[in-house]
């Protein structure tokens, strides 16, 4: 019998120590529970609600810690025990021959049936507690690693979200965090980000929710691959991505010797391109950050480069004119391409071509469209021509009597110093470009509008 319980116990320590070895939990502690457990199944038994002066105590043998020990302090009776704490004076003096009735023995047991001592109540407690410390070990991990890199083993399908074997535990990733199109069969390996990590009630382990789909899993992939990324020499401000399509990335750095844009593509494209292949091809542009809207707008928009980009700030508007082969790249599949930049720059884009820009210049509705556009503009550029407008000018032709040329554009005329008719004949193309918020486009335009409109006034 005493072999039989020798196997049980050390079968059970076995088991304790692979446990602890599986989980990477610390033997100690799990010891401590299962202490803990075995003397509240004791207390329990013996009737006990509290324990101050400890009458029952659960111990390790001191010379092997692969035996259980149990001792209760039992008070000694002439008669027979009315409860579990009392014993018989012929039962304390098989322990200790010198006590006499009213003392008290402590009596030292090993457990003659572990299955029966450790109740399923206990049973119970024992392996929640283990559950819940292992839980917590987990959660504090991998909650220190949230928005870091990992990589995982695909294991399997759970309706639209995949499960992903992390090592001590199972990532998932939702369908929204996917790369649309991505396929993956069991053991394939694969790189995502730690998006959240969260305990819920109902859960027996920390959920560790994944994502590859995120602007934040393509920042950790640009510090991963580029050197100067990661050591903060190039700095990412942000990111803005649809998924399998098209990403961009705003790049800026304050070290004047250093190209951002040249940094993150590296020499022949090598560094731009493993981070390509790992987001399954999908197209990524580098966009150089500036703090002028007009300005980062005309960056963003590539690949399509455009002539002019005119900003109002005030109503969150921005007109972008490219060429009319580029419409198609500056708008993107789908619209992918513009939706982006409007992301990036919180404005709302309206894109045209060079021909329908000139066209809408032609048409009175539109123009009218177009005055709206830049109202705020407008309405500052009048006040700056009313002001400036003196009594010595009445001999000359205002801006205004040429047909076609909106109160906008000779607003941005009269700001220029051209506040007439006259003063606008004298002035090259090149000039006139150069003013702000005119632009080779317009100018060709405000030119052909003052050829037709000159010779108009001859024939009459």
């Amino acid at each position: 019998m005493a072999t039989k319980q020798a196997t049980k116990e050390i079968g059970l320590f076995e088991a304790i120590q692979q446990f602890c070895q599986d989980k990477s939990l610390d033997r100690d502690l799990v010891l401590g529970i299962i202490q803990e457990s075995l003397l509240t199944a004791y207390r329990k038994k013996l009737g006990l609600e509290t324990d101050e002066e400890e009458l029952c105590q659960v111990e390790f043998g001191s010379d092997n810690k692969n035996e259980i020990v149990v001792s209760v302090l039992k008070t000694v009776v002439d008669g027979e025990p009315k409860t579990p704490l009392e014993i018989t004076e012929a039962e304390a003096h098989k322990t200790d021959p010198s006590v006499s009735a009213g003392s008290q023995l402590r009596i030292y047991e090993k457990p003659q049936d572990l299955s029966r001592v450790l109740s399923s109540q206990a049973k119970q407690m024992v392996f929640q507690r283990l559950r819940d410390m292992e839980k917590d070990l987990l959660f504090q991990e991998y909650k220190s690693k949230e928005g870091e890199l990992t990589h995982g083993y695909f294991q399997r399908w759970k309706k639209d979200a995949m499960s992903i074997d992390l090592g001590k535990v199972e990532g998932i990733m939702p369908k929204k965090d996917q790369n649309p199109g991505e396929k993956y069969r069991q053991g394939d390996r694969l790189k995502a980000i730690i998006s959240r990590v969260e305990i819920r009630p109902r859960e027996p382990m920390p959920v560790i929710t994944l994502s590859r789909a995120s602007g934040d899993f393509v920042k950790k992939l640009f510090e991963m691959e580029i050197p100067e990324v990661y050591d903060g020499i190039v700095e990412i401000r942000d990111v803005a991505r649809i998924p399998s399509f098209r990403t961009k990335v705003v790049v800026y750095t304050t070290k004047q010797d250093v190209d951002p844009v040249g940094a993150c593509v590296g020499m022949k494209g090598v560094r731009i391109q493993a981070i390509v292949r790992e987001l399954g091809n999908e197209r990524i542009d580098i966009v150089l950050h500036s703090e002028e809207p007009s300005v980062f707008i005309a960056n963003a928009i590539s690949p399509a480069k455009p002539v002019e980009v005119h900003v109002d700030r005030k109503r969150g508007d921005a007109l972008v004119i490219v060429p009319d082969e580029s419409l198609s790249l500056a708008i993107g599949v789908n619209g992918s391409n513009v939706k982006l930049v409007s992301q990036l720059s919180g404005y709302k884009i309206d894109i045209k071509t060079v021909s329908q820009y000139n066209q809408e210049l032609a048409s009175p509705e539109a123009r009218e469209k177009l005055d709206r556009l830049f109202n705020a503009q407008q309405e500052a550029m009048e006040e700056v021509s009313d002001e400036s407008i003196s009594e010595d000018d009445s001999d000359l032709t205002p801006l205004s009597d040429v047909p076609g040329l909106t109160p906008r554009i000779v607003g941005l005329l009269e700001a220029g110093g051209i506040k007439d008719v006259e003063t606008l004949l004298d002035v090259s193309p090149e000039e006139l470009s150069a003013i702000s918020g005119i632009g080779r486009t317009t100018a060709d335009q405000i030119l052909k509008l003052l050829r037709e409109s000159i010779e108009w006034v001859e024939e009459g």
